[in-house]
């Protein structure tokens, strides 16, 4: 019985110690990825990371203040539109209109938290959803914005494209490196959050609001920090997002984007960074790998068009058996 106990205790400590060279080596593999991928997966590649940037930013708002927000895809628009206008109508460089992006995506936030303090649950989300409608609609009417069009002519902030090693560099593979870069950036900062004072603060709100205030938690306070990091860091990764694709129009930012995101975090598990990383990666590749599943299998009845079918009924399958999601937080798994 010792041995085996003993055997039990030791393969998780090994697992640790192994971690970060795994980490390493996937993070490696990632960086080098421009290099072996052909231009469609890479572009795959790049909306997957992107996904696990907007993923982790919702994931503060959801995952660690408990706020229902089905309106993530308005702060991404902000950011997106901020870049778009700064760069084709005041000639200003990228970088710049990144960290104002990020900033006005902030006070978006903030502006959406205000006057959400009292609400709760389903009146949240509607109030969230009616937000991201009315950013989406303000988008499409609005001169300085592009109207219906949207913006283009947006020029990448990237040098030019180089051969190297029989491999051309070019704008997408510029624009991976920047959002991998921005993803390590979410991560640490989400890292830190759940495990600093005002991330033990969205932790007691999620649970119970009025226990959290009863003892000395400024609710106000908390909940527009929430809502304005993770409205930030999805407006940095909106702002790259423009530049990778040298245009923006309105239907980049529909109610289906935000869908998309807050499935990726409840997918992957809410509250958990390294769910939400798996959670957006399957929300990104598990459709296009059912692109083409009618050709590999020789059906010929056109799955492709019921892929997402096909995805949703498998995602029915998994939160049946997997209701807290793929990597569920330890919080919640603790009886």
């Amino acid at each position: 019985m010792e041995k085996t106990i003993h055997h039990t205790v030791a393969k998780p400590k090994l697992l640790e110690k192994r971690k970060p060279l795994l980490l390493g080596m996937l993070l490696v593999a990632a960086a080098l990825f421009p290099f072996y991928a052909g231009n469609y997966w890479l572009d795959v590649g790049f909306l997957a990371v992107f996904y696990i940037c907007l993923g982790l930013g919702l994931n503060i708002v959801v995952g660690y203040a408990g706020l229902l927000d089905l309106g993530y895809s308005a702060f991404f628009a902000v950011g997106a539109y901020t870049t778009g206008i700064l760069m084709t109508q005041f000639h200003m460089n990228f970088w710049p209109t990144m960290l104002i992006g990020g900033a006005l995506a902030a006070l978006a936030g903030i502006l959406v938290g205000a006057p959400t303090l009292r609400l709760r649950s389903d009146y949240l989300a509607i109030v969230t959803l009616g937000f991201g409608e009315i950013v989406r609609i303000s988008a499409k009417n609005l001169d300085f914005t592009g109207s219906a069009s949207g913006i283009y002519g947006i020029m990448s902030p990237f040098p030019a494209p180089v051969q190297f090693g029989g491999v051309t560099i070019n704008n997408l593979s510029y624009s991976f490196w920047a959002i991998l870069a921005l993803m390590l950036i979410v991560i640490f900062v989400s890292l830190r959050l759940k495990n600093s004072r005002i991330g033990r603060s969205w932790a007691y709100i999620r649970e119970d609001e009025d226990a959290a205030e009863a003892m000395g938690i400024n609710r106000t306070r908390s909940k527009l920090a929430a809502y304005s990091m993770g409205a930030m860091l999805g407006g940095l990764a909106g702002s790259i997002f423009a530049v990778k694709m040298t245009a923006i129009a309105p239907e980049s930012f529909s109610f289906m984007q935000s869908t998309m995101i807050l499935l990726a975090v409840i997918l992957g598990g809410v509250g958990r960074v390294s769910g939400v990383i798996i959670g957006a990666v399957l929300v990104i590749v598990i459709p296009e790998l059912l692109r083409d599943f009618d050709k590999v299998v020789h059906l010929n009845i056109g799955v492709d068009r019921y892929r997402y079918l096909v995805f949703g009924v498998a995602l029915v399958i998994l939160m049946i058996f997997r209701p807290k999601g793929l990597v569920p937080d330890k919080e919640d798994t603790d009886e």
